[in-house]
């Protein structure tokens, strides 16, 4: 039995609860102090996977590593999570979830605009479809939306799919895994000085006066309380140090297009479970827009499964003159 798949689904039902969850405290805590918890909680707990990975490169964290990996963890969970966490007060879960799975798009471009990669006629069919999508969903003309929350998701889904994008080289260097562990570690030390800083009063009073409250004396340990605790632990835990552990391990156990169908169907199960356990009603734009993004998400995938269909072809028949990476690596059927 390949295990690989139990890890892609378990993925799949973390992330894609991740915004309910969210919702369900997100009156109790500020935004950059749940962030702060919950991604020094996942990030620690995804250090040994991520020392295990390092192990199997021989490599070992310099100065420059944690230069980076502060640079990434600043844009890609500070800021962006922060724009995301916010998001969640203003417009519902299922709104956020399903704009926020724009994302795999947006990679797509920032990677042609930044690391010059090629964009093919498919990627720029998906990434039309994904706007339409988004389009369909907001529907500016007859909108019910905040569009404060609107506009914060799609900012959310930007700064995370250009974090990705910058992100590639040290993905590539250190491992995926190392990288979203030491990152989460490095903004959640970013967080724990941003709040400690806007505690002191020039800073405070400057904030407020710019209209800044929000960031303006952010609370560390206010909110926790014994109805709240468990959820608190279930997004620390399991959506953010299990999701992403299992979404790699699940990953190194199949492919690489595996593993991108958490993101395939987390548009699908997150509206349904913010239907079941929040009561939020899905609208019929908000299928259709959901339908959409699926759509282009297919559309976007297809050349890849293409090419690994190719390469497993290749393994399979010609295993001698032929060897894979261990991130592409393939089950062989049964025969």
């Amino acid at each position: 039995m390949n295990y690989g798949y139990i890890f892609i689904l378990l993925a799949t039902l973390f992330f894609s609860s991740m915004e309910v969850a969210l919702k369900t405290v997100a009156y109790d805590f500020h935004p950059m102090q749940l962030n702060c918890t919950r991604f020094l909680i996942g990030g620690l707990l995804l250090v040994p996977f991520g020392v295990r990975a390092l192990k199997r490169r021989g490599l070992s964290l310099d100065l420059e590593a944690w230069k980076g990996f502060a640079g990434l963890g600043f844009l890609g969970l500070v800021v962006s999570m922060m724009f995301y966490q916010v998001s969640i007060l203003y417009v519902p879960a299922s709104v956020v979830s399903v704009l926020f799975s724009c994302n795999p798009v947006l990679v797509l471009a920032f990677a042609f605009l930044i690391l010059r990669t090629d964009i093919r006629p498919q990627h720029i069919i998906a990434l039309v479809l994904e706007v339409a999508g988004a389009l369909v969903i907001i529907d500016p003309l007859h909108t019910s939306l905040d569009m404060r929350g609107v506009a914060l998701v799609l900012l959310s889904a930007a700064t995370f799919a250009l974090y990705a994008v910058l992100g590639k080289k040290l993905c590539a260097r250190y491992s995926g895994l190392a990288v979203t562990s030491f990152s989460c570690i490095a903004a959640s030390a970013e967080m724990l000085l941003i709040m400690a800083f806007s505690h002191a009063a020039p800073v405070a009073d400057a904030l407020r006066c710019a209209g800044l409250p929000l960031f303006a004396e952010i609370p560390f340990l206010q909110g926790y309380a014994s109805g709240n605790i468990l959820t608190v632990l279930y997004i620390c835990i399991f959506v953010t140090g299990g999701g992403y552990a299992c979404y790699f391990m699940g990953m190194e156990r199949t492919s690489p297009m595996q593993g991108s169908l958490v993101f395939f169907f987390k548009p699908i199960l997150a509206p349904l479970l913010a239907m079941l356990i929040l009561g939020e009603s899905v609208s019929w734009n908000m299928w259709c827009g959901i339908g959409l993004i699926l759509v282009a998400s297919l559309i976007s995938m297809l050349p890849t499964f293409h090419a690994l269909h190719g390469i497993r072809h290749l393994h399979i028949h010609f295993p001698q003159h032929f060897h894979m990476p261990e991130c592409l690596h393939f089950p062989h059927r049964k025969k």
